[in-house]
Parts: structure tokens; sequence; C-alpha cells
């Protein structure tokens, strides 16, 4: 009888977090680069290979692998439930994560969020509690407040907003394969603001890494947009986590803009993303157009937070198709 046992074959659920791959959106830079090929690179993290089906699974692991390293949760004791907001992204890893280790996921959410999101959740088994559509992410943080002040044995309330697990999930990981992967040439950085993890994180540690790397973020220009996940910082509850003197410019971005974005990268670039990511490419490529007509050298990475799987349903893939986005 062998006395060494032979270690597991395969990998964990949490050992296929992160480390995504780069990709290249070659073809709606092609134009910028005519005259001179190569100079404008423009680059998307594709998180949605994540088992979740979006970046929120790095912050989400992290959130969790915390709270059960301090006692906070305890795998295959289901008796104190997970607590938290979402919008969706981060409410999948969650009930993910909850299942494959033991412990029981108790969600806030909006109640127009997508069919996918909701059919999502209900396959892995989470409680969800639905909340008025018109409060947006905001109703739901409070929601989530409330019940984790008035029951504070019966949830771990895991606060994406202002955990700083969430953007130490981004300096520690996103960043730094970032960083590899372009062998330390990225220019900018461009990523949407929602809790502000990704921003948050990724730029602190590309900061570090190269005070010259310019480091965008992303929001709608409106709160009333169809950015399910992004904040309109002005009006919204500000998560905690967020740092207003870390970027190096704000933009601010139409729902309907970033709605052609999303179709373009479908019918020429064969990439379905959701409207984040969208949003978060055309801002990309503002920057792009910018750096080529200064006759300057960049490489610019985004987040393509997630796929379009979970926003099918929504009529605009349909809609106004002369809508695409051309600039």
């Amino acid at each position: 009888m062998n006395a060494h046992p032979s270690p597991p074959l395969g990998i964990s659920l949490l050992e296929r977090i992160g480390n995504t791959p780069l990709l290249r959106l070659d073809r709606i830079t092609e134009a910028l680069n005519t005259q001179r090929p190569g100079s404008i690179q423009l680059l998307g993290k594709v998180e949605w290979v994540n088992p979740g089906g979006s970046i929120k699974d790095r912050a989400a692991s992290s959130i969790v692998r915390a709270a059960i390293r301090e006692g906070q949760l305890t795998p295959g004791q289901p008796s104190r439930s997970l607590l938290d907001a979402t919008s969706g992204n981060t409410g999948i890893a969650y009930a993910m994560l909850g299942s494959a280790l033991g412990f029981s996921v108790t969600l806030c959410m909006p109640a127009n969020v997508s069919a996918e999101r909701k059919n999502i959740l209900a396959a892995y088994g989470a409680e969800i509690l639905w909340t008025d559509p018109a409060d947006g992410s905001d109703g739901a943080i409070r929601r989530a407040r409330q019940l984790a002040a008035e029951q504070p044995h019966r949830y771990f309330y895991a606060d994406q907003y202002g955990n700083r697990n969430n953007w130490l999930a981004h300096y520690h990981g996103t960043a730094e394969e970032i960083w590899r992967q372009t062998q330390g040439r990225i220019t900018h950085f461009v990523a949407g603001l929602g809790t502000s993890g990704t921003f948050v994180g990724t730029t602190r540690r590309l900061h570090e890494l190269n005070p010259g790397i310019q480091c965008i973020s992303m929001q709608p220009d409106s709160p009333f947009n169809g950015f399910e996940g992004l904040k309109h910082m002005a009006t919204a509850i500000i998560p905690p986590i967020y740092d207003p003197t870390l970027a190096d410019r704000n933009v601010e971005m139409p729902t309907e803009r970033a709605y052609g974005m999303a179709k373009r990268l479908g019918r020429m670039q064969g990439l379905l993303v959701g409207v984040s990511a969208a949003g978060a490419v055309a801002t990309a490529l503002d920057i792009a157009e910018e750096e080529a007509h200064a006759g300057r050298d960049a490489v610019i990475v985004t987040i393509l937070c997630d796929s379009a799987d979970k926003y099918l349903s929504e009529r605009f893939w349909t809609e106004h198709r002369e809508g695409l986005e051309t600039g």
C-alpha cells in the first residue's frame, strides 16, 4: 500500500478564478493604425471565463476567503448566512461559492435585474430579497444594512461596497496579471465604477509599478441609466472603498453609446459583452483615438467584466439597428 497518497487531480473551483486572458481588439482599432501599424493596441481582460461568469468572482472569493480565515463563515455549517446587496454578478459569485463550500447566501437585489440573473441565482439556491427597482442598488444596500443591524448573529454582512478585500483582490490579482501580460508596456487602464473595487485596487498597484500609467474611470452619465452594477457617483451612496483621488481622468458614458458599442463588438469583433464592458470599450476607444491623433504609441487595457449571456433578453439588441457605435 502506498504510504504517500497521490495529490488530487484537477483543480478546485476557487483555483479557476483569475488569470484571465488579455484579448486584442484589433478590428475596432484598425483604422487608427493605417499610418503607423501596431502603434495603438487596445486590449480587453476577458473576465467571463471565471467560473461565475464575471470579474466579481475575484472580489467575492477574496471576501469569502477572508471571512473563513477570520471565523465569520464556516464551510459546511449553513446556520449563518452570507448577506450582501448586489445588482447581480457579485451575488452570482457568492451563490456559486456558497454552494461549493457549504454556506447559505442571502442577497438583496433590485427586482428589475435581468431574467437570466434571476434564473442563475435560483439554480444555485440563493435566497433573494427583492427591493424596489426605483431605488436601484442603493435600495438593496439599505435593506442589507437593515437586516445586518437587526440580526447580526444570523448574518455575516459581506458588504462588498465597504470591504477592503474587494479592492485587494484586484491589487494582488488583476493588476499583476495585466502588468505581466503586457510585459510592463501598458500606458492606459480603463474600468467602470460600481463598487469601485476593480478600479481602485488595479489602479493603486499599477501606479506603484509605473506612476506614468494613465488610469481612467468610467461611470454612467445619469442616475437613470442602463448599466447594471455601475454607479452615478454624484447621486449614489458612495462606496466606502472608493477613492476619488486615484483617477487620472473620469469619463461619463451615455447608455445609448454603450448599447451601440455592444452591438458593434458582436457584429465586427466576434465578442458578445455586457453593457458595462461595452461602455468601458467605448471609453478606451476614445483614449485610443486621442493618442493616435497625437502621434503617440499606446497600450490601452480595459476590463470586459462579463459577457452578454445575462443580458440577451434586453430589447436593445434588436432595436435601433441603425444605431451601431461608429466612433
